[in-house]
C-alpha cells in the first residue's frame, strides 16, 4: 500500500494540465504517410487480433516486422491527441495489413490513471480496444469533470486504493461507460477492487521506466528501441515510414 499512498502527491490538475515542453509540437497528421487502398488490403484483418502481454495489450500481426510499443497515460492530453490523429492511418495502412502491431502500456501517473486502465484491462483482450479509445476518445468530456471536482474528493481518487478507484468509477461514470461496451457491474466492482492487479500494474509501470527510460507520455519503442525525441504523430509517422514497410504482400509470397 505504500505505492498507493505515493501516488498521492501526483495532484491531478496538474497531471493534466502540465505535459513535458518536447511534447508540444504540431500534432497534424502528415500528408506524406503512404496510404492503401481497400483492394489492395490483404484478406486477413489484423487490427482485430488482440492479446494480452506481459505488460499490456498487443494489437495486430505478432509476427510483424514493426513491433511498436505505445507508453501511455489516460490523463495525458497529448496521449489522447495521438491516439485520435494517428489511429485511423495506422491502424489501416500500417497495422490491419499485418506490417506493425502496437503494444500498449500504461502509465501510472495518478490514481485514475490506474482505475481507468483497470478497467480498459477488465474485459480482456476482446474488449480492451473498445474500452482503451473510448477512454482516450471522451477523456474531453470526463476529465475537466475530474479536475474541477472538490480537492477533498480528488484526495481519495489520488489515494490509488480500492476505495479510491470505486469513487472515481462512479463520480466520473466511468462504470456506466463501460457497462456500455459490455461489462456489468459485478465486473466492474470486482476489476476495481483487485489490489493484486493494482499492484501488477504499477510494478509493470516501474519496469518500463527502468528499460525504457520512460519519462513522459506518449512515450515509443520501435523493435526494442525507444524512439528519443518522439512524441508526436507527425515524428512517429516520419520514423514509420524510414522503418516501416507498407507495401502488401505479393502473391509469391503468401
Amino acid at each position: 500500500m505504500k505505492r498507493f499512498h505515493q501516488l498521492a502527491a501526483a495532484l491531478l490538475v496538474a497531471a493534466a494540465a502540465a505535459p513535458l515542453a518536447a511534447q508540444a509540437q504540431d500534432t497534424q497528421a502528415p500528408d506524406s504517410w503512404p496510404r492503401q487502398s481497400f483492394e489492395e488490403a490483404p484478406q486477413r484483418v489484423w487490427i482485430a487480433e488482440i492479446e494480452a502481454t506481459e505488460r499490456g495489450f498487443r494489437i495486430g500481426n505478432p509476427d510483424a516486422d514493426g513491433q511498436l510499443i505505445e507508453f501511455i497515460s489516460y490523463t495525458c492530453g497529448h496521449c489522447a491527441s495521438f491516439v485520435k490523429e494517428a489511429g485511423p492511418t495506422l491502424e489501416l495502412v500500417a497495422v490491419a495489413p499485418g506490417h506493425l502491431a502496437i503494444e500498449v502500456r500504461p502509465v501510472i501517473r495518478n490514481g485514475l490513471d490506474l482505475a481507468i486502465t483497470q478497467l480498459a484491462r477488465c474485459g480482456g483482450p476482446e474488449r480492451f480496444k473498445d474500452l482503451h479509445d473510448m477512454f482516450l476518445y471522451t477523456q474531453e468530456t470526463w476529465l475537466p469533470k475530474a479536475a474541477g471536482a472538490p480537492a477533498s474528493q480528488q484526495a481519495i481518487w489520488m489515494r490509488g486504493d480500492a476505495t479510491g478507484r470505486l469513487n472515481a468509477a462512479r463520480a466520473l461514470d466511468f462504470d456506466d461507460m463501460a457497462t456500455q461496451r459490455g461489462l456489468t457491474m459485478p465486473q466492474i466492482t470486482a476489476c476495481l477492487s483487485d489490489d493484486a492487479d493494482a499492484k501488477a500494474i504499477l510494478a509493470a509501470g516501474e519496469a518500463d521506466r527502468t528499460e525504457f527510460n520512460v519519462k513522459g507520455t506518449p512515450t515509443f519503442a520501435l523493435n526494442g528501441e525507444t524512439l528519443e525525441g518522439v512524441y508526436s504523430w507527425p515524428q512517429l509517422s516520419q520514423v514509420l515510414q524510414e522503418r516501416v514497410s507498407t507495401t502488401p504482400p505479393s502473391a509469391d509470397s503468401e
